[in-house]
């Protein structure tokens, strides 16, 4: 157990170093609109949506409708059911602990797991339980502490979202270094670019992601290849 601890810990420590400052910043944001403490960790330790919950800071204070929300919700995280159909095999057999790692598959969470293979031999099941654990243990401390700032003084949030973009270049430089597997890496990328360039910032991630997916479906036996 203290192994699987250990290495489950040093795994997510780059997630750390994101969560924890864009929790930060929600946080304080929660406090600039009203919201306070309670509101910003609860939001983290029941919604755990990460930009989502940004997002909805302003649905609320806008006085969106439920329908608004829904849709906005939708088009935000459209990506995860991409992440949930991967993890379908993976996440089979996990009993108890497949709703909680259900609900905690961030985007960080995701690029850690989706291999289904837990390094140094540990069980997959346990290391897919202690990262989701620790990943959202960083979003809501995060989100506490900088609530707590943001109720006691005045702070410039500006430029904080930034953290983000590094977050996922870490991640995937990570990803990079610890596979063989690079072809997957390289569709990615380049969907990405070719939809930013075809459909706009506002507009390119659904279709990048679609794009992705009939790509790596397509291609599933060179890439199946390439690992051999």
């Amino acid at each position: 157990m203290k192994r699987l601890i250990k290495r489950s810990f040093l795994d997510t420590l780059p997630v750390m170093a994101g969560y924890m400052v864009l929790g930060f910043g929600f946080g304080l944001i929660s406090a600039e609109k009203g919201y306070g403490v309670f509101w910003a960790v609860a939001m983290s330790a029941f919604i755990y949506a990460g930009s989502m919950q940004y997002v909805a800071l302003d649905l609320l204070s806008g006085g969106a409708t439920l329908i608004t929300a829904a849709i906005t919700t939708l088009m935000v995280n459209a990506r995860h059911l991409f992440y949930g159909i991967t993890m379908i095999e993976h996440y089979k057999g996990m009993g108890k602990r497949k709703p909680y790692l259900i609900f905690s598959l961030t985007d960080e969470t995701y690029s850690l797991l989706c291999s289904g293979k837990a390094p140094d031999g540990l069980s997959f099941r346990g290391y897919a339980l202690t990262v989701s654990v620790f990943n959202q243990c960083y979003w809501v401390l995060g989100s506490l502490l900088g609530a707590l700032v943001g109720s006691a003084s005045a702070f410039n949030t500006k430029g904080v979202d930034f953290a983000m973009t590094a977050l996922f270049i870490t991640v995937f430089v990570e990803q990079w270094k610890c596979t063989k597997k690079h072809l997957p890496a390289i569709v990615g990328v380049a969907a990405s670019v070719i939809c930013l360039l075809i459909f706009g910032a506002k507009d390119f991630l659904i279709p990048s992601m679609i794009l992705i997916t009939l790509c790596l479906s397509l291609g599933k036996k060179l890439i199946d290849k390439e690992e051999a």
